[in-house]
């Protein structure tokens, strides 16, 4: 693929775009008195820092990150392959330029035939981009491992994250797995939360397939379940045993507009 530098799509839209500015926008969702944790995956909404970054700061506030980060999230622009990795080289911020683990990367690559090469599915892409500067503020040194994901089914799912934790545990490293997700789209406040919940009860399980399962049956308008699916499994591969929520909230808290909600959960998986 060649080394790709990636610049910022939302800064200015879902973030400030100047440094100074976006720091004390992060530090001001930061936690600095609450234990931090060890844990194999978490998942982070991914709306405009607004609204979504109490959820954000609060989780990441919560943990440990190591200095690798395989980074889960769905493909709202449609343009790419259905697993797309982007594995050479840099992601710009405001704040700062974090790399792309590509040894990491090629594994993957070699590892799985569902995930391709693919940098166009990350250009216009913001899920994983708003984690980059809650990451980076944490973690000056940190490299990443970009992946968007469209329409996956269950085996497939399960077959990713296996391969993910196959990976990682050859390579005997700590790896940090993200999965980017917002929760109920556009719905009532009350419908939000009753739905979420069905959600957010499946992730605590650990329990990927539920997962998969109660969004079809019940129609929630989850984002990125695809990813967190693909996480649940990779965690349970790699020794998973306990998820807690750390904070639930939705956008009527900011907007006043509890007709037309966004639900934004901040959970770790250990």
């Amino acid at each position: 693929m060649g080394h790709v530098i990636r610049n910022p799509s939302v800064a200015g839209k879902f973030y400030f775009d100047d440094p100074r500015m976006l720091n004390s926008q992060v530090e001001k969702y930061i936690d600095t008195h609450c234990e931090k944790k060890d844990c194999i995956g978490i998942v982070s909404p991914h709306a405009g820092f607004v609204f979504s970054g109490p959820v954000a700061g609060s989780v990441y506030s919560h943990i440990n990150i190591p200095d690798t980060v395989i980074l889960l999230g769905p493909n709202h622009t449609g343009l790419g392959e259905m697993a797309s990795l982007m594995s050479s080289g840099e992601w710009i911020i405001p704040t700062g330029t974090i790399s792309i683990d590509e040894v990491l990367s090629s594994a993957l690559i070699e590892k799985t035939a569902l995930l391709s090469e693919d940098s166009r599915a990350h250009m216009f892409e913001h899920s994983l981009e708003v984690q980059l500067p809650f990451i980076y503020y944490f973690r000056r040194d940190v490299k990443i491992v970009p992946i968007v994901l469209m329409r996956l089914d269950i085996d497939e799912c399960m077959n990713l994250g296996k391969s993910i934790a196959e990976v990682i545990n050859a390579m005997g490293r700590t790896v940090l797995l993200v999965a980017s997700s917002d929760m109920s789209h556009y719905v009532p406040d009350d419908t939000a939360r009753r739905l979420d919940k069905i959600a957010i009860d499946r992730i605590l399980d650990i329990d990927p397939e539920g997962l998969y399962d109660v969004i079809m049956k019940n129609n929630i308008t989850m984002c990125g379940y695809i990813p967190v699916t693909v996480m649940l499994f990779a965690a349970r591969y790699l020794g998973a045993r306990e998820a807690e929520l750390i904070r639930y909230a939705t956008s009527a808290e900011k907007s006043g507009d509890y007709d037309h909600v966004v639900g934004y959960a901040g959970m770790m998986v250990r």
